[in-house]
């Protein structure tokens, strides 16, 4: 009985392999057609720029948010779009625009000159964790590893975590993960 099985499997894989190299010969003309056209240079590039997604990111969701219009300059600076759009989970905690106004005058601007762009990004990197905590979850753990290979103490403080200091002050799930809102920029430790 087992036989009759092994040779009708067999022979439905060779006919499906069969299918699919004559489809695979009919499409190469398309397919190669959709590949130039893909290959053409854009200023702004990647998943971050596809305009038809309709899932929300933790990037979508702090651009669309007025109150972090300078968290995203700074993503955008950065060029660390990309990066915030994939697959995840990403726990993002965003400072809100409040936050960066109470860092000392001028640095905001002067990590958004290009010659900064490295240590701007390693500055938002510190803000990005692999995971999709919640608030409460949150409260487990004495410390998170930071997408920039550094940690960031958590504390609780009146039954509330406080990520490197910062409250959290809302949270929005998002897609590829969450986005913690913070009333503080967090700044990496120094080397």
């Amino acid at each position: 009985m087992k036989k009759p099985i092994k040779i009708l499997f067999l022979t439905f894989t060779i006919a499906v392999l069969f299918y699919s190299c004559k489809d695979a010969n009919k499409d190469s003309t398309t397919t190669t057609e959709v590949t130039n056209e893909a290959s053409k240079p854009s200023k702004k590039s990647g998943q971050a720029f596809i305009e038809d997604d309709k899932s929300s990111t933790v990037l979508s969701i702090a651009m669309g948010s007025k109150d972090h219009t300078t968290l995203v300059a700074a993503v955008q600076a950065a060029s660390l779009e990309n990066a915030l759009v994939n697959a995840g989970p990403l726990m993002v905690f965003a400072p809100t625009n409040e936050a960066f106004e109470a860092l000392p005058e001028g640095i905001v601007d002067n990590l958004l000159k290009p010659e900064n762009k490295d240590a701007l990004a390693n500055i938002l990197k510190y803000h990005v964790t692999p995971g999709n905590y919640s608030k409460d979850f949150l409260k487990k753990f004495k410390k998170l590893g930071q997408a920039n290979n550094a940690y960031v103490k958590v504390e609780v403080i009146d039954n509330e975590p406080m990520i490197g200091g910062a409250k959290i002050l809302a949270s929005i799930n998002a897609g590829n993960g969450i986005v913690h809102v913070i009333d503080k920029v967090l700044l990496p430790p120094s080397e």
